[in-house]
C-alpha cells in the first residue's frame, strides 16, 4: 500500500471515529438533559377521604410534603392485580428509605376490599403498612382520587362480559408519580420491563425537588 492510499485510509477512519464521537457525546447529553429535566406537571389531585389496611383515615394533607406513587387493584381479582401488587413491591425494595416517600394501592372493589381483608392481603407481599398503604372507602371517594385525580380507569364490568364470579373490573395497569405538592407528575405502565427503574429515578429526582 502506497503512502497515498495510507493517507487516505486513515483520513476515512479518522472521519468515522469522529462521527462516532460526536453521536456519543450528542446521545450523551440528551441522556443527561433526560435525567435533569423537570418532570412536567401534568395534574393536580384533588382532596379525598380515604381509609387504609389499618383503619386510618388517610386525605390529601395527610400526604402532603411526601412524593408518593399509586396503582390500583382488587384483592379477589383474577387478572394482573396480583402482579402489579409483586411488581410494586419490587419497587418499594428499590426505593430510598424515606420519611417522606409513600406508595399507596387503591381498591376498586371497596365493598369486599375492607381494611382488614386489604391488611391481609398486603401482609401476603410484605407490604410495610408505615410505608405503603392500601386504600378503600366510599365509591365516590375512590372515584374522585383514582379517576379525577390521578386518572386511572376502573370500570365495572357488566355480568354478561364476566368470564367468571371474580371478573369484575376493568382497571388499568399504570404506576402514577405524584409530588409532594399533590401534583401528577408521571404515568409509568407497570408491566413494562423498565417500569422500576423509571418509577424510582422519577421519584428520586421528586425527592430532591423543593416542595412549592
Amino acid at each position: 500500500m502506497n503512502s497515498t492510499s495510507r493517507k487516505v485510509q486513515w483520513t476515512v477512519w479518522g472521519g468515522l471515529a469522529l462521527i462516532i464521537l460526536t453521536i456519543g457525546v450528542i446521545f450523551l447529553s440528551t441522556q443527561i438533559k433526560a435525567r435533569t429535566s423537570p418532570l412536567p406537571v401534568l395534574g393536580r389531585v384533588t382532596d379525598f377521604h380515604l381509609t387504609n389496611q389499618l383503619g386510618g383515615v388517610v386525605t390529601l394533607d395527610t400526604l402532603r410534603g411526601k412524593v408518593w406513587v399509586a396503582d390500583i387493584i382488587f384483592t379477589r381479582c383474577p387478572g394482573p392485580c396480583r402482579e402489579m401488587t409483586r411488581r410494586m413491591k419490587e419497587l418499594h425494595a428499590a426505593l430510598p428509605t424515606s420519611e417522606r416517600l409513600k406508595l399507596i394501592t387503591l381498591t376498586t372493589d371497596p365493598e369486599f376490599d375492607t381494611p382488614t381483608v386489604l391488611k391481609s392481603y398486603g401482609e401476603q407481599f410484605g407490604a410495610p403498612s408505615d410505608r405503603w398503604w392500601f386504600l378503600t372507602g366510599a365509591k365516590d371517594e375512590i372515584a374522585r382520587l383514582a379517576i379525577d385525580g390521578l386518572k386511572l380507569t376502573a370500570l365495572e364490568k357488566t355480568p354478561e362480559a364476566r368470564t367468571n364470579a371474580n371478573d369484575l373490573f376493568i382497571h388499568s395497569t399504570y404506576f402514577i408519580v405524584v409530588d409532594q405538592s399533590g401534583r401528577l407528575r408521571t404515568v409509568i405502565e407497570a408491566m413494562n420491563p423498565g417500569a422500576q427503574k423509571e418509577a424510582v429515578q422519577a421519584i428520586v429526582g421528586l425527592l430532591g425537588e423543593k416542595n412549592p
